[in-house]
C-alpha cells in the first residue's frame, strides 16, 4: 500500500495558564499537524511543535521541511517497505527532528492500522496503560504550592517541578515549600532544563539531600553539551540524574552510556526524530541497565498519543511525562489516548486511534 498524499496544517491552542521553565515561557501551544493518506484512504496522523530553544525548529521551518523536502521523497513509496521509508526520512535531511517525528508518527499510525492493531500492541504491547506525572512550572513559591496542591487533589501522585531560574536558594525554597504542603507520599522529580552549572548542581542537590526532601530524580541539571559536567553531577550526588536535552540521537546516547554520565534517560520523539530512532535508543539504554522516561514538548494529543503508545509498548520505559494535553484550554482531535486522572489508557482502535481533527482547528494548509 503506497503513500498517496501528505498534508500539513498549522494549529494553535491557548494554555490554561502560562507554562514557565528555565528556557522559556509558553502561553499558546503551536504545532504543525501532518495527515498522511494511503491508497486505500486510511489516514495517519502526526504532529510537530516548534521548540526552537531545544530543537532549533520553528513553525515555518517544520512546514517547509515537510512540504518541500520530506513529503516529496515519501509520496509514492510503499508502506510495506517501512525500513526504506525510515531510511529516507532520516537521510534526506540532517537535523529537523520534529519534522521527521511528525512523519514517523503518521507512518507508524498507518502501519498499525494495516494490521488492525493499536500502535502500542504493534510495537510490543508490554503495558495497556501508563501513569503520568503533572508538571509544576516555575513561579513564586506560593503559586507553585497552590498549583502542586491542586494537582495532588486531582489525583496525581508524581509532580515534576521546574527549577533552574534565579539563585539556587530560591529553587530550594520552592521545593521545601512544596514538600511541606504535599507531604512525603507524593513523589517529586525536578527538571532544571540546563539551568545550573555542574558545581552549582552538586551544591543544590546535596543541600536537598541534607534537608531530607526525598527527590526522586533530577533532570538535565547542566547545559546539554556538557557531558563531563553531567557525569560530575552524577558521580557526586546520591539522587538519580536524568539526561534530557543532552540526548538527541543514538550517537549521543552511546557517548552518555559509555561515560556513565547519567542514571536515567528522557526520550522525546521530537528529539529523536520519531519512534523509529527512539526504539533503537531505548534498546541501547536497556542493554546498559539504564531505564528510560518518555516525555514531550508542549504538544497536543496527536503527539502525546504517539509518545504514550511507544512508551507503553516497551518494558524499559518506566516513567511517563504526558501531561501537556491537560494544560490546553481546548481539545483538537477526536479519539487518541484518554486521561482518567493520572492514568492514560488506549482504545482498541487501530493505530493511534484518532478518528479525526475537530472543526475550526486548522489555520491553513
Amino acid at each position: 500500500m503506497k503513500i498517496q498524499s501528505i498534508e500539513t496544517f498549522e494549529v494553535s491552542v491557548p494554555l490554561i495558564k502560562p507554562f514557565k521553565t528555565a528556557l522559556r515561557t509558553v502561553t499558546t501551544a503551536y504545532s504543525i499537524y501532518v495527515v498522511m493518506t494511503d491508497e486505500s484512504g486510511r489516514k495517519g496522523y502526526g504532529e510537530a511543535p516548534p521548540t526552537h530553544v531545544i530543537t532549533g525548529e520553528t513553525l515555518i521551518s517544520i512546514k517547509h521541511t515537510i512540504d518541500t523536502i520530506l513529503a516529496p521523497a515519501l509520496i509514492g513509496k510503499d508502506l510495506a517497505n517501512s525500513e526504506q521509508l525510515f531510511t529516507i526520512l532520516h537521510e534526506t535531511i540532517i537535523g529537523n527532528t520534529s519534522a521527521k517525528a511528525a512523519l514517523d508518527m503518521a507512518i507508524f499510525d498507518l502501519l498499525a492500522q494495516q494490521v488492525e492493531q493499536p500502535l502500542y500492541r504493534y510495537l510490543g504491547g508490554y503495558r495497556d496503560s501508563v501513569e503520568t506525572d503533572f508538571t509544576v512550572s516555575v513561579n513564586a513559591p506560593e503559586e507553585m504550592v497552590e498549583d502542586a496542591k491542586q494537582y495532588v487533589a486531582a489525583g496525581f501522585d508524581v509532580l515534576k517541578i521546574k527549577v533552574g531560574i534565579g539563585h539556587i536558594s530560591e529553587d530550594i525554597a520552592r521545593i521545601k515549600a512544596i514538600r511541606e504542603h504535599v507531604g512525603y507520599d507524593i513523589k517529586l522529580r525536578l527538571d532544571a532544563n540546563q539551568g545550573w552549572n555542574a558545581k552549582e548542581a552538586v551544591k543544590a542537590i546535596r543541600q536537598m539531600e541534607d534537608a531530607g526532601l526525598a527527590i526522586e530524580l533530577i533532570e538535565q541539571p547542566v547545559i546539554k553539551h556538557d557531558f563531563e559536567g553531567l557525569k560530575y553531577v552524577t558521580d557526586h550526588t546520591y539522587t538519580p540524574i536524568m539526561a534530557d536535552e543532552a540526548i538527541f540521537s543514538p550517537v549521543d546516547l552511546k557517548r552518555l552510556l559509555e561515560m556513565r554520565a547519567a542514571d536515567l534517560v528522557n526520550l522525546k520523539l521530537m528529539k529523536s526524530g520519531g519512534i523509529y530512532k527512539a526504539m533503537q535508543m531505548n534498546k541501547m539504554a536497556e542493554a546498559y541497565g539504564v531505564e528510560c522516561m518518555v516525555g514531550s514538548m508542549i504538544e497536543t494529543k496527536i503527539g502525546l498519543s504517539a509518545a504514550a503508545h511507544f512508551a507503553a509498548s516497551q518494558r524499559n520505559i518506566t516513567r511517563y511525562d504526558f501531561d501537556a494535553p491537560l494544560m490546553l484550554a481546548t481539545e483538537t482531535i477526536d479519539g487518541g489516548i484518554q486521561y482518567h486522572g493520572r492514568v492514560v489508557t488506549f482504545s482498541n482502535s487501530a493505530g493511534l486511534g484518532i478518528n479525526g481533527i475537530k472543526d475550526g482547528v486548522f489555520h491553513g494548509g
